[in-house]
């Protein structure tokens, strides 16, 4: 476990009686993640899996990452690397880095926990602890008896604790995912958006678009069943 109480084992396997659920790119719409947990519902005996890219391009990344660490209070969470997080944590590193953040999106983050974030150069201070903490505890992957869990993409020829960083955060699937992965098993990702749930025999994508007008969608491999809320919906 990492400071946060965040599991962060690269291989942790999951035994539980309840429900095991992913969740799409959020992008900074913490209205929508809501409304979605609202949908599930989860309980102690859950464990949610978001696939990553917490924060950027929306309006309350913040508020997203505020409401993560709240819901891992109620249930099991773990949450997984995406390249945008990625990014949020190497912006710390030097200016260049800080600046590709922004670029990419980052600057609607900062302005979420800062209104004259931009003036404040490189000085990343106010963004508290806890918010790093979760970003740091954040896993690559996360497998299951059944299904991995990921943000991107994958090797399907080498087991998942060696995986390259830039297949598992950066690769996205596009419409020529890769082969079955040699565990056998299901892979659910995200990060390559379309607007709707894209299924293939060992390939799931959920990522729908939130943070591009589409939706936020959630996934239970178990069941196949999915529940989504659009990103610009009204509470």
């Amino acid at each position: 476990m990492t400071k946060n109480g965040f599991r962060a084992d690269e291989q942790s396997r999951s035994e539980v009686v309840g429900r095991t659920i992913a969740i799409g790119d959020i992008h900074g719409h913490s209205s929508a993640l809501r409304r979605l947990l609202d949908q599930i519902g989860p309980t102690s005996n859950d464990v949610l899996v978001p696939l990553g890219d917490y924060v950027n391009r929306g309006p309350d990344s913040r508020g997203v990452i505020e409401t993560l660490i709240e819901t891992s209070q109620n249930c099991r969470l773990v949450p997984v690397l995406g390249n945008h997080d990625e990014m949020m944590l190497e912006a710390r590193k030097d200016r260049y880095a800080l600046d590709r953040f922004r670029h990419d999106g980052g600057e609607e983050t900062l302005q979420s926990y800062s209104a004259d974030a931009w003036f404040r150069g490189s000085d990343l201070s106010y963004i508290p602890d806890e918010h790093w903490a979760f970003l740091e505890g954040c896993v690559p992957y996360f497998e299951t008896d059944s299904s991995i869990f990921t943000h991107a993409c994958y090797d399907p020829s080498i087991e998942m604790a060696s995986q390259p960083a830039r297949l598992l955060r950066w690769t996205g699937i596009s419409d020529c995912p890769p082969k079955p992965h040699c565990s056998g098993k299901l892979v659910v990702v995200g990060h390559a958006a379309a607007q709707c749930v894209r299924k293939w025999n060992h390939v799931v994508c959920i990522d729908t678009a939130c943070g591009f007008g589409g939706r936020l969608t959630a996934y239970e491999p178990a069941s196949g069943k999915t529940w989504w809320v659009e990103e610009s919906e009204l509470t």
